[in-house]
């Protein structure tokens, strides 16, 4: 790919005001020499990571003894230790104000609002933490929360974090399977779930599934249901379930007192996240404290440019890493404004008039939130002022090239466009955006500073600029997982990240750097096609496809057929669309001229619906395997798993 002219290009004035760039002055006192931009200033946080993670410490002033050591074994992947003589608690670090401005603000569909001040939210953390520590919370135990992006879930988070407890979090649409599969392995001693939630303007009542849910849950001493739906409905809920009660009767013997904060080790464990479990039951993944904190203070207040008062915004649910991302811009000072339910209820604009109402800095969404505004005609640049918003930050899957430009015509033309990449299993990301770099069509601005990114070869070797390979980290760094649950020996951790290349992380994305220092994603290795040999990344098919009007989303497999393997493109089109020959000309015209003929399909199918997982990322393993008459081992990870049923026995791939 050629380095177009930039889309957008700070301003002087931006790039002095940056926090990049008091930090890389920071920096450059540490450093003892020049740092002359944020390249320079990632050169020396990969080269000397011990000064840089204690320089991000100091910068953001975290509260914690820092000990002596800041690195131990530092060529070890896994088992270089950073900061191991530390002790702090991150809720300390995240309630990092008092007073009566906005710390959370809510808004659920049409349906709910609330707004909570930094008081508030003090106030909620001291009762939540009483009540915990009152039904048998302690240090090490796991609290578990099935809930709606709502302020309680945030204040539960936080309380669990302020005695030393770990949290784990799934979104209240999870199939009772799913549940289980994730919290049955870590054995919860407290529940926090909704009675019910809205989607679509549509009420949704969980009951049930908490019937069912519960009793399978045998290490829990306390369930709390936490009214959404009304408190009527919340109490034939907890009725219902054994041991359980209503959040009010939870917090009613606890009043608001002056919060203790349990400072643990830094590597003590925080959060347990899940893979997509969609290969399997999912891997119960554990970060550490520290490392979650640095990274986020990292990447909220110098790749994100968040700061004091700022209002920031991502459209995510608790079964999604991103929400434990968003949370940890409260350490920055600033206002979470939560969202939760369709982001096209009551109609497309809503999260518009949210950015809009509320003075949203930071607009965090997914490539696929962008691109259905585009396709719904949205326009907001005409219809909304979104005169505060700062930067616009996308992940979830590769933004389009044509996502970019959309953006800079049709959302705001003065704005810093972050496409962001990491995942679940660093609760953070490996490449983002810098506010004192330009923003190139199609390209990631560059690496996190402190991750030693590269994208090498398939012989282990550093990949020529514009070709693709692995995504890699050469080096530690702080936020790698703690451990799997219940994986004593470290083989499933190994096996997941290290097997590939000995003592380098290996991400499992099909990467490329560019000329100008970005990276572009071309989706995830294991998805890859490979006909006649060549691998090809299915993102480059997709941001071809999604250019055509009639197409709603697709998904591309490699079918093996006749000794080789076939590229095969499933397309969901606009209603009453028929997927006809000349329509079929024009996607495969479009992929040819705008990608090469290699990643033109054999085979373009119509299908009514693509599987997605709970966080909305299509799956196309799930429908390799259907295709290939294999077994999906774990459907429950999905949202719509009568989908993949679509996909078994078409006749139009038997020849």
């Amino acid at each position: 790919m050629t380095a177009d002219a930039p889309l957008w290009t700070p301003s002087p004035a931006r790039v002095a005001d940056a926090t990049m760039t008091r930090f890389r002055l920071f920096a450059e006192a540490r450093a003892g020499r020049p740092l002359a931009d944020s390249v320079a200033l990632h050169g020396w946080s990969i080269a000397e990571p011990a000064a840089f993670w204690d320089a991000v410490w100091d910068f953001f002033a975290v509260v914690g003894e820092k000990g002596e050591r800041r690195l131990v074994d530092p060529t070890l992947m896994p088992g270089a230790r950073f900061f191991p003589d530390a002790r702090l608690n991150v809720a300390e670090n995240l309630l990092s104000r008092e007073g009566p401005d906005d710390a959370l603000v809510f808004r659920g569909e049409d349906k709910a609002a609330a707004r909570w001040s930094w008081d508030d939210l003090r106030a909620a953390v001291s009762r939540l933490q009483q009540a915990f520590q009152a039904a048998g919370v302690r240090e090490g135990d796991r609290v578990a929360g099935l809930l709606p992006n709502l302020p309680e879930a945030v204040a539960a988070m936080l309380a669990a974090a302020s005695i030393g407890a770990v949290w784990s979090s799934a979104s209240p649409d999870f199939g009772p399977r799913g549940i289980l599969d994730r919290f049955g392995q870590i054995e919860p001693k407290v529940l926090l779930a909704c009675d019910g939630y809205w989607y679509a303007g549509k009420r949704i009542a969980i009951a049930d599934k908490l019937a069912e849910v519960v009793p399978e849950l045998t290490s829990l001493t306390a369930v709390v249901v936490v009214p959404y739906l009304g408190p009527d409905e919340a109490e034939a809920v907890a009725a219902r379930l054994p041991a359980a009660v209503t959040l009010p009767a939870f917090l009613a013997p606890h009043a608001p007192a002056p919060l203790v904060f349990a400072r643990l080790p830094f590597d003590h464990p925080l959060l347990i996240l899940y893979s997509s479990g969609t290969t399997g039951v999912p891997k119960c993944i554990v970060h550490r404290a520290g490392g979650v904190l640095l990274q986020h203070l990292k990447e909220h207040g110098l790749h994100a440019d968040t700061r004091p008062g700022d209002r920031v915004f991502y459209f995510t649910t608790l079964g999604w890493m991103m929400w434990n991302w968003l949370v940890g811009g409260l350490g920055l000072g600033a206002t979470l404004l939560l969202y939760d339910g369709s982001p096209f209820h009551p109609s497309g604009a809503v999260l518009f008039d949210y950015a809009d109402a509320e003075g949203m800095t930071l607009f965090g969404t997914s490539a696929k939130y962008i691109d259905a505004v585009k396709k719904a005609g949205l326009v907001p640049r005409e219809t909304h002022a979104l005169t505060t918003v700062r930067a616009i930050a996308s992940t979830g899957s590769p933004l389009a090239p044509e996502s970019f430009d959309f953006v800079y015509q049709a959302i705001k033309p003065d704005v810093h466009l972050a496409s962001i990449s990491g995942g679940t299993d660093i609760v953070s990301c490996f490449v983002l955006g810098d506010p004192t770099r330009p923003v190139r069509k199609g390209e990631i601005q560059g690496p996190g500073l402190g991750m030693a990114v590269e994208v090498w070869t398939d012989d282990g070797r550093p990949a020529p600029v514009g070709e693709k390979g692995e995504l890699v980290c050469v080096k530690p760094f702080p936020v790698m997982p703690l451990m799997f649950w219940n994986d004593p020996d470290g083989l499933k951790y190994r096996a997941a990240y290290f097997e590939r290349f000995d003592n380098v992380w290996c991400h499992g994305d099909f990467a490329e750097v560019t000329p100008s220092g970005g990276l572009v994603i071309h989706g995830r290795s294991d998805a890859t096609l490979n006909p006649g040999g060549v691998r090809i990344g299915t993102a480059e098919i997709y941001a071809q496809v999604e250019q055509v009007p009639e197409v709603v989303e697709a998904l591309a497999i490699g079918q093996d057929f006749e000794g080789d393997v076939r590229v095969v493109l499933f397309v969901r089109l606009k209603d009453d669309t028929v997927l006809d020959d000349a329509l079929v000309q024009r996607i495969k015209t479009r992929i040819r001229t705008g990608a090469t003929p290699r990643h033109v399909p054999a085979k373009i199918v119509q299908i009514a619906d693509i599987p997605r997982t709970k966080s909305g990322k299509i799956t196309e393993l799930a429908v390799r395997d259907v295709v290939h008459g294999r077994p999906v081992k774990n459907k429950e990870a999905l949202a719509n798993p009568e989908a993949l049923e679509l996909f078994r026995g078409l006749g139009e791939l038997d020849g």
